[in-house]
């Protein structure tokens, strides 16, 4: 890290055992993610509540090259954020969850569907923002309009041959990837 990370608590007394966790907290996010620039940790108990026990609040903010990754985690009615290590694991896994999807994305590895399959606009709902393909095989496959790549769901028309990924649905097969076709398959 270029800096020293900065920790931070609010209507809590930190012990040093508290201080050393956080710290090894931190250290493990750098095996998800090299070089973090800066790392801030505040930890909050927003109430002090006698009847029902303390929440904890947790943000975390990681600078890295290009980008700035915050988690912030209101402890809400969630009675697990009563105990203050259950609020950081929770914290801690949720930017090492946005590290590690940082880090894949840099390097290109984001996952694209196999859009392995043809046919054409059977049907098509613009108003609804759905449609149908037919596929080779005679298959209806079901479509939203925020499957649509490489173009508008608005410029699809009936008969349009179109590429697209198929997976099961919960009422039968849909379309995941829809791309009009042909055009470069990925």
């Amino acid at each position: 890290m270029e800096t020293p990370p900065e920790i931070s608590f609010r209507n809590l007394e930190p012990t040093e055992e508290l201080k050393r966790d956080i710290r090894g907290r931190i250290e493990n996010l750098e095996n998800f993610y090299e070089p973090i620039i800066t790392c801030r940790v505040m930890v909050e108990m927003p109430h002090k509540r006698h009847e029902t026990g303390n929440q904890y609040h947790v943000r975390i903010d990681a600078r890295v090259p290009g980008k700035e990754l915050v988690v912030s985690q209101d402890p809400g009615d969630d009675p697990s954020r009563e105990e203050l290590s259950v609020a950081l694991t929770s914290a801690f896994h949720a930017m090492e969850r946005q590290l590690e999807d940082y880090a894949r994305k840099q390097r290109g590895d984001v996952k694209h569907p196999d859009v392995d399959s043809v046919g054409r606009v059977r049907d098509l709902f613009l108003g609804e923002g759905y449609g149908f393909i037919e596929s080779e095989d005679g298959r209806e496959i079901y479509f939203h309009e925020n499957d649509v790549r490489e173009g508008d769901f608005e410029q699809l028309e009936k008969g349009t041959p179109v590429a697209f990924a198929e997976e099961s649905g919960e009422e039968g097969p849909q379309a995941s990837v829809v791309r009009p076709y042909p055009r470069s398959r990925p």
